[in-house]
């Protein structure tokens, strides 16, 4: 039985741990980072940005009282800046230090690599500090060669210093990695680990998540805005709006006491939730008409 295993009694617990914390998740959700625990495997969150992948890491780690260590990954990152690296400045003052009429003595060579001038970056800091969750984003800008490293690592779950050795956690980091599928990852890194496809939230999950972060909106409110979000989604828009961008848009809209969405309203705020000119463009190209909530008249 894994430490995270102990942690997880289920996936109904999963669910309601997370919903103590405000991220509202579906079984499917609940179950792949139950099993995540209990087979101790990490996790490989894929889909559009904004569907909250990292937000599960966060939810998580808020949720069991985990510590996260985030390694952002983007081009041309490479070890150092994911495992640690050598503080050079200190080193450097250290070594200015025992020039002043001092002589080197022989073991100084070796004090230039005390653990004092070591930089701790996430991975390392992940597996010193375990149990705790180690939070791999956007993996998918990263290239080949980090890829094969990373692989190695979450294999073995060990990394060697030359100057210190070998350093395995006695529990192993719960890994979350996270991609927006700009790219194809190699078989290799996703069979190592348990694969699961987010999407946007459903037009009533994402009310649920309006209304838990903003209970002060009108239910009149919300659903316009929610209507809206779920039409810009298959709208062909170069960037679709993600739930971060609802709750944007609704703390605006919250910010102005607005009651319902309009014309007007609509055209004002529309920069909380669109991101790119030509998409604001493509909206307000119609007048909003595809957009704007249909309603009866009774409801108006």
């Amino acid at each position: 039985m894994s430490h995270y295993d102990q942690l997880f009694q289920s996936p109904q617990h999963v669910m309601q741990a997370l919903d103590g914390v405000d991220y509202l998740c579906d079984e499917a959700i609940a179950t792949a980072c139950f099993l995540a625990g209990s087979m101790a495997r990490p996790l490989y969150l894929e889909g559009e940005a904004g569907v909250g992948k990292t937000s599960l890491a966060h939810g998580v780690s808020r949720a069991f009282g985990l510590p996260v260590y985030r390694l952002q990954c983007y081009e041309g990152i490479d070890i150092t800046q994911a495992l640690y690296d050598w503080d050079f400045r200190k080193q450097l003052l250290f070594l200015k230090s025992h020039e002043n009429g001092e002589q080197a003595h022989s073991g100084q060579s070796q004090d230039l690599y005390d653990r004092r001038f070591l930089v701790e970056r996430p991975i390392l800091k992940a597996f010193e500090h375990s149990p705790c969750i180690l939070l791999i984003d956007e993996i998918d800008r990263a290239d080949d060669e980090f890829e094969a490293f990373l692989l190695e690592a979450l294999s073995e779950f060990s990394i060697t210093i030359p100057e210190f050795g070998t350093i395995r956690p006695k529990i192993p980091p719960l890994v979350f990695l996270t991609s927006n599928r700009t790219r194809e990852i190699h078989d290799a890194l996703k069979r190592r680990c348990l694969y699961h496809w987010m999407e946007h939230p459903s037009r009533d999950k994402e009310l649920s998540i309006l209304h838990r972060k903003y209970p002060r909106i009108s239910q009149l409110l919300a659903h316009d805005l929610v209507a809206a979000v779920q039409h810009m989604r298959h709208a062909g828009l170069l960037k679709s709006p993600g739930v971060a961008e609802t709750l944007d848009w609704a703390n605006a809209l919250d910010k102005l006491d607005v009651k319902a969405l309009d014309h007007r309203v609509m055209d004002l705020t529309l920069g909380a939730v669109l991101k790119y000119r030509e998409d604001q463009d493509q909206i307000r190209q119609d007048s909003y008409a595809s957009v704007m909530p249909r309603r009866n008249p009774e409801s108006a």
